[in-house]
């Protein structure tokens, strides 16, 4: 029986289809892999940590490595600290940057897209050739062993592509309204928090994972300005529970405290996934 052309249409796309999904999958493996790796040995015993080949599923499961880990490792005091250096980055980072980017998308100045260029431009400018002129700074003022150096910047719109994003988004928003509020007497900033931040909720939803988890997982600013091992964030407190327990073969403690550590993170993500893609597409940043 001879195959019309569009059966051999129909084949061919079947056929890029099935190997599409089959090398996503192959990828998606070795992505997820390390992962599953970290997970599973979580909750096996010595035996099991070091058994060659390696064995994935524990049998039997234990939460020995948690007990072992929370006894050794100031796990909750080190949470503590992260939590409160994000939250503030997070919010200095929401504010901050939302007047920013509304002055660049709203306000009418001479040379405002050269200056919206420059900012840009600093996202290429490695953060290690700010370091020492932003520590000699931080020593002037007093601020070394402080959280300051990791909160005040946040407040400051130094997040370029936070900028960026907003933007992007107060830019595609029609301008008529800002016309018609400021007939009814509305300031710059009532047009701000009345009309844009309302209707900018996924943009900023997005904002906020982006500070959020370069906040959480920053561990450089903290070794760099921090000098008390009691004000340590979580991201540097793997470090030195690693120098002081990851000599040893077993390395079930040190991938329980990994796993939790990463666990808020994670969540937010998967609960949040469907606002992240749609203040992404929002912003005029889909391909």
């Amino acid at each position: 029986m001879e195959i019309t052309d569009a059966g051999k249409r129909t084949f061919r796309k079947c056929a890029s289809s099935v190997l599409w999904y089959a090398v996503m999958l192959m990828l998606g493996f070795v992505f997820v892999l390390p992962f599953f790796y970290m997970l599973s040995t979580a909750f096996k015993t010595p035996g099991q940590c070091i058994a060659y080949p390696p064995q994935f599923i524990p049998n039997p499961f234990t939460l020995r490595c948690f007990e072992t880990a929370f006894s050794q490792f100031p796990f909750w005091r080190y949470t503590l600290n992260s939590v409160f250096v994000t939250a503030l980055c997070v919010l200095g980072t929401l504010l901050s940057c939302s007047f920013v980017a509304f002055g660049f998308a709203r306000v009418k100045g001479a040379f405002r897209n050269f200056w919206f260029t420059m900012l840009l431009s600093t996202m290429m400018i490695p953060s290690f050739v700010t370091l020492l002129p932003l520590f000699t700074i931080y020593v002037k003022l007093h601020w070394i062993n402080t959280y300051l150096p990791l909160i005040v910047p946040s407040f400051l719109a130094m997040n370029a592509f936070s900028i960026f994003l907003l933007r992007q988004f107060f830019m595609g928003f029609p301008i008529e309204l800002d016309e018609a509020a400021s007939i009814d007497g509305c300031s710059y900033f009532g047009i701000l928090y009345k009309i844009l931040l309302p209707n900018a909720k996924t943009v900023l939803f997005v904002v906020a994972i982006f500070a959020l988890v370069g906040a959480w997982n920053d561990f450089f600013g903290p070794m760099i300005y921090l000098n008390d091992n009691s004000k340590y964030t979580l991201a540097v407190g793997l470090i030195l529970f690693k120098s002081n327990y990851g000599a040893t073969l077993d390395l079930g403690p040190m991938m329980a405290v990994a796993l939790v550590s990463i666990l808020p993170v994670l969540l937010l993500y998967i609960a949040a996934q469907k606002y992240f893609v749609q203040g992404i597409v929002t912003t005029g940043l889909k391909g």
